[in-house]
């Protein structure tokens, strides 16, 4: 196992014996904004392939290694990749069988008809390979390893090993990496920076290496893997794509590489004299002039051709001024003051994971899972995760930040029209797999989820929240009736019970029930209720009678299904808590009372019992990194704020923060963003509360060991 993990594992075990005190919050102190980031600043002093940094805008991110920029990728690949992706750079293989989508629909018997979910086939051998196609293309892009190339006495081209006395440190109010080390006796000095508004890295690189001929700098064209996941690293297949130096001059060059479904631009600026040259296909080293030994350049990827000079000067205090103004806007939280040991660690991964958050996933689209930094499932988006990703932003008073990848529901809206006349019902069915266009994805689980369908409500909630502006409603009104819709639709009658039932065919958000088999699954009962209750209160913002059919379905929905005094997985599943495999993977109950208010639903009585006996018998090891705020949002409803920290604390792998803040599950999934946004909206939730909570701090025991201090966050729903 890596060391660093072994040490973050270590930690996390030492945190879980400390017994859990208690925080209170004054809220009346300014907090020194500078001060709290900072002193979460990043070092390492060595080379771990989990220990790589991003700098990023949201939209486009860069990582990097302890030398500054992309130089060992094949170091990092197993560890963090040292990933380059912009939110609109996206691939397909050309295909040349001609594939249709419809080829991996399979019909299942629903509510007496045949409704088709686009699964993945595995017979017959043509349907396979439809699905298999679908969901490799489209992929996203890891768009160029952007590194250094060193040299020994003989010409040789240096390993990692050779990268000695490593001091490295991220200034996350900043944005800039300043990177100092050592390669062969020479001192190397490196600034990296994310360009605020545009697609970008600038660097500044100060060694005699340079006079001495023995640091360049390369460019070098990965090609895709269209594998589940990829690390960007992959150089075969060298006559699949093309790349060529398109122009050069005295300051600056662009490179530009063409592959079966997209053709994009590496643009350079330098200062100084320089040179670029192809060392092999796809390869290129730009090598400064030895008069200096100060050499700074900017890169910019985009999607066409562009010549625009690009100031060099002004790189370092756009940056500067860029993350001034996230940190001194929106909210703030800190924990100086508590004594619980744990208190420092929480307030790291707090802070962390903001700016995480912030240089990966604060763009146009719901993001993939591992944010800008490396692909897993193809590159594509999944909605359901979406909450997970997104919801804090409003809680944190930065709904501008969720409003980007909000919008992007109108853009798919055509395709979740189409797939919900498909199977025969109203309104528009979310995808669950999807890309920047929306297409369906073809998955033999997520086809069948359904608790994405309400998020596009609960964001349009949000911002109307944050904003009390009737131009909100006026915006997102379409988007919140015809999701509704399409729930109240897909809710059917049972005349036996007189209640409107959720599935079969269903897959609840623990992925561990046979969709055909499937009812009633609790989480999602609870979120049908209280979404569409907030879509008649739209209508009555708006002056606009409720809609008959939405009351229907809320007034005689399903209860939850509960046995002896337990809430269940599922009305279908009363061996929720007997079954083994049962008891494993999200324990989704929670989301019940947890990432939802009571709507009339829940039984506090009974979530609490239900939540010891989870807490208590569940295979906590075969979980995920969001399940860990989900489970204290819940113990902190429950009035049970010792378990909410606890929760945040839980020693297993799937909880671990890295040193460089990510949320670590596996090796082949070593970064999962949803852990890191699920923290920041668990915090926010403990601190400011929910709707009906009148003490400040709700989430933190009273016993004077936690004194919270915040501002500027919003309370949770």
């Amino acid at each position: 196992m890596n060391t660093t993990l072994k040490s973050l594992l270590l930690l996390a075990s030492a945190f879980s014996t400390v017994a859990f005190s208690a925080c209170s919050q004054n809220g009346t102190q300014k907090i020194d904004r500078k001060a709290l980031v900072e002193r979460h600043s990043i070092k390492i002093t060595q080379a771990d392939s989990l220990n790589s940094l991003t700098v990023g805008n949201g939209e486009f991110a860069m990582t990097v290694d302890v030398t500054g920029l992309q130089s060992f990728p094949d170091f990092y690949a197993r560890g963090v990749p040292l990933g380059t992706q912009s939110e609109w750079a996206w691939d397909s293989f050309k295909d040349t069988v001609g594939y249709q989508r419809e080829e991996s629909l399979k019909a299942y018997d629903q509510y007496g008809r045949k409704v088709t979910y686009m699964v993945q086939r595995k017979e017959p051998q043509r349907a396979k390979e439809t699905s298999e196609w679908f969901r490799a293309n489209a992929h996203r892009l890891q768009m160029g390893n952007f590194g250094f190339e060193f040299y020994g006495n003989n010409g040789e081209v240096l390993p990692i090993s050779a990268i000695k006395n490593i001091q490295q440190e991220l200034n996350m109010y900043t944005g800039i990496i300043h990177s100092v080390y050592e390669v062969n006796g020479e001192k190397v000095e490196v600034k990296t920076l994310a360009e605020p508004d545009a697609d970008g890295i600038y660097a500044e690189v100060k060694s005699d290496l340079i006079k001495q001929g023995k640091l360049k700098i390369k460019m070098r064209f990965p090609y895709p893997t269209a594998a589940w996941k990829d690390a960007g690293n992959y150089y075969g297949e060298d006559n699949q794509h093309q790349s060529n130096i398109e122009y050069q001059k005295e300051d600056g060059a662009s490179l530009k590489h063409q592959l079966q479904g997209t053709t994009y631009y590496a643009t350079f600026n330098w200062e100084g004299k320089a040179t670029i040259a192809e060392k092999q296909k796809h390869y290129f080293l730009i090598s400064p002039d030895k008069s200096q030994n100060t050499f700074a350049l900017n890169v910019r990827f985009t999607p066409q051709a562009t010549a625009a000079k690009v100031s060099l000067a002004q790189q370092e205090e756009a940056s500067a001024k860029a993350w001034k103004n996230f940190w001194n806007t929106g909210a703030a939280v800190d924990f100086s003051e508590c004594t619980d040991p744990r208190a420092k660690e929480l307030e790291r991964r707090v802070v962390l994971s903001q700016y995480l958050m912030r240089t990966q996933e604060a763009g146009h689209f719901p993001p993939q899972e591992t944010g800008l930094t490396y692909n897993s499932w193809f590159g594509k988006e999944h909605l359901e995760m979406h909450w997970w990703h997104a919801m804090h932003y409003p809680l944190w008073g930065r709904p501008e930040l969720l409003e980007k990848s909000a919008d992007w529901y109108f853009k798919a809206e055509t395709i979740a029209k189409s797939i919900a006349q498909r199977q025969g019902f109203e309104g528009v069915r979310w995808q669950k797999m999807t890309d920047n266009e929306g297409n369906e994805c073809p998955s033999s689980v997520g086809a069948m989820l359904i608790w994405q369908q309400p998020h596009p409500i609960t964001f349009a909630e949000m911002l109307y929240r944050n904003k009390k502006d009737e131009k909100v409603l006026e915006r997102y009104q379409d988007l919140v009736f015809k999701t509704a819709d399409f729930m109240a639709s897909f809710a059917h009658f049972n005349p036996k019970t007189k209640k409107y039932d959720l599935g079969p065919v269903l897959i609840p958000a623990q992925e561990r029930f046979k969709a055909e088999d499937t009812f009633n699954p609790t989480y999602e009962l609870a979120y049908w209720k209280w979404a569409l209750q907030i879509a008649q209160q739209w209508r009555g913002r708006l002056g606009m009678p409720k809609v008959q059919k939405w009351q229907q379905v809320i007034d005689n929905l399903a209860p939850l299904p509960v046995q002896g005094d337990v809430y269940l997985a599922a009305e279908s599943a009363p061996d929720s808590y007997t079954n083994p495999e049962y008891k494993t993977d999200h324990p989704s109950v929670f989301g019940a009372f947890g990432m939802l208010p009571q709507s009339g639903m829940v039984d506090t009585t009974i979530m609490k019992n239900t939540f010891n006996l989870i807490w208590r018998d569940w295979s906590w090891a075969e979980t995920w990194g969001w399940d860990f705020p989900m489970t204290a949002m819940t113990a902190a409803r429950l009035g049970m704020p010792e378990k909410a920290l606890d929760a945040l604390f839980m020693d297993v792998k799937t909880n671990t923060y890295l040193v460089n803040g990510h949320n670590y599950q596996e090796e082949r999934l070593s970064i999962y963003m949803p852990g890191n946004g699920g923290l920041l909206t668990a915090i926010a939730m403990m601190c400011a509360g929910w709707d009906g909570s009148t003490e400040n701090n709700p989430g933190f025991p009273k016993d004077g060991k936690w004194n919270v201090k915040w501002e500027g966050l919003q309370k949770m729903p």
